[in-house]
């Protein structure tokens, strides 16, 4: 049966694990391992907020994987080359990992797979990022679901795999090289953020997954936009790095009872299948990350001072301020502030969507290539929207999704003096009470 090594890359956990659980199965022993990649570092900028979660992630996984008698192996260095040298150091026979779909990740399993075949190993990969992979449903005619609700409809009839089992017994190469620590990771302590920010690991993740359960989904389908309320299931980072697979998450909505419940978990579906839908999209036009998947003629503006007065949240509308400065302080956007400040820069400032998606991969603990490019083209109007030229008025998004306030004074604290409503629009305002604030003057507008 020969030893594996299975690599870990973005599915930080023991639980629904096809890769890890193949690996018990099919050979004598296993060397689990995580090569930090330097080449992805660089392409992120090194994130503090990304880079902090994944160590809690890996330091969670190491625990878990030792408590059943197995090391985790920790490498520094271009993820293929170090795979390899693991190989090569230990004697091992086969590569287990999980199937990625950004243009980076398929690259890198495309090489890795030809350095295995040179040295005859065998490489074996798995799909556990989503629900539904990629490719698997195309419609007549297509290679992928170009409009989400068709997409939907095929997704929703689609019976998922069956999530893969805790291996009951786990056996360790004879002789594993030393495990760590891992010298780029071990910095990052000192940079780790205020402790408004979501915590890395599987066993977090499953915590949070059964709080949200408990209270979340008979809330979730009419209250997720409700900027000021706490609906969402705060799950989006854990998905990201494979702390949980989207699989658990769906099993275990399948069991939410009472009539609310229900609903709620079917409008928490809807958004894993958004999720599987920005993937096969991504997967079959890669180039998505810097080129309009619909170009329709759109003439950016370039204008440095807008642009970095979104980027800071001094935009001079609160609502749209609120959410990058949440976005700044915790590595976490509420999704409908999401949209709001996308349709901001894009509609409202007419300025490229490239500029917000690099801010949100540069600060956002759950920035997804597929999930982040393909939202800001739909709200760019360069996407999978089939109404391209809609406009989200932030005043009146405000005014629906945070009618009291509580949101923007939550974050934007030169109004937290500033009562119920009247706190979307400061401008309205007495003109001594407005310069007491120091807030700024909207750049733009005022919208009404």
């Amino acid at each position: 049966m020969g030893t594996g090594l299975v690599l870990f890359t973005r599915d930080l956990r023991i639980g629904d694990q096809p890769a890890l659980a193949a690996a018990a199965r099919e050979c004598d022993a296993i060397l689990p391992a995580f090569v930090l990649d330097r080449e992805l570092l660089r392409r992120a900028g090194s994130p503090p907020n990304r880079l902090a979660f994944l160590l809690e992630s890996l330091r969670d996984l190491r625990s878990s994987l030792r408590a059943r008698g197995v090391p985790l192996v920790l490498r520094e260095g271009d993820a293929v080359e170090e795979t390899m040298r693991l190989v090569h150091e230990v004697g091992l026979s086969a590569v287990y990992m999980s199937a990625d779909h950004t243009p980076y990740a398929r690259e890198r399993e495309q090489l890795l797979r030809r350095h295995c075949e040179r040295e005859r190993v065998r490489l074996c990969s798995f799909e556990g990022v989503t629900v539904i992979p990629p490719g698997s449903l195309t419609p007549s005619g297509g290679d992928h679901y170009r409009v989400f609700t068709p997409y939907w409809r095929a997704w929703s009839t689609e019976p998922p795999r069956a999530a893969a089992r805790v291996p009951s017994r786990l056996v360790a190469v004879r002789r594993p090289p030393p495990a760590g620590p891992l010298p780029g990771l071990s910095r990052l302590t000192s940079r780790t953020p205020p402790a408004a920010r979501q915590r890395g690991g599987e066993s977090r993740a499953r915590a949070q997954l059964e709080r949200w359960l408990r209270r979340g989904p008979a809330r979730y389908g009419e209250g997720r936009d409700e900027l000021g309320a706490e609906h969402t299931s705060r799950l989006s980072p854990y998905l990201h790095f494979g702390c949980l697979s989207p699989v658990q998450v769906l099993e275990r909505l399948a069991d939410v009872d009472g009539e609310a419940g229900q609903a709620g978990s079917v409008a928490f579906a809807r958004q894993l299948c958004w999720r599987d839908f920005h993937h096969q999209v991504l997967a079959a036009r890669p180039d998505m990350p810097h080129a309009d998947y619909r170009p329709r003629g759109r003439l950016w503006r370039e204008d440095d001072d807008a642009a970095d007065a979104w980027r800071e949240g001094m935009t001079g509308y609160p609502i749209v301020d609120a959410g990058m400065r949440q976005l700044a302080s915790e590595g976490f956007m509420h999704n409908r502030a999401r949209l709001i400040v996308a349709s901001f820069l894009t509609k409202t400032l007419g300025l490229d969507w490239r500029l917000g998606a690099a801010r949100f991969a540069s600060l956002l603990v759950d920035a997804d290539v597929a999930n982040n490019v393909g939202n800001w083209q739909w709200v760019a109007g360069t996407g999978n929207d089939t109404r391209p030229n809609r406009v989200l008025n932030p005043l009146r998004q405000a005014r629906r999704h945070d009618p009291d306030g509580a949101y923007v004074r939550r974050y934007v604290s030169e109004l937290a003096g500033v009562d119920g409503p009247a706190v979307h629009e400061p401008w309205s305002l007495p003109p001594a009470r407005r310069r007491g604030l120091r807030y700024p003057e909207p750049i733009v507008g005022p919208y009404s």
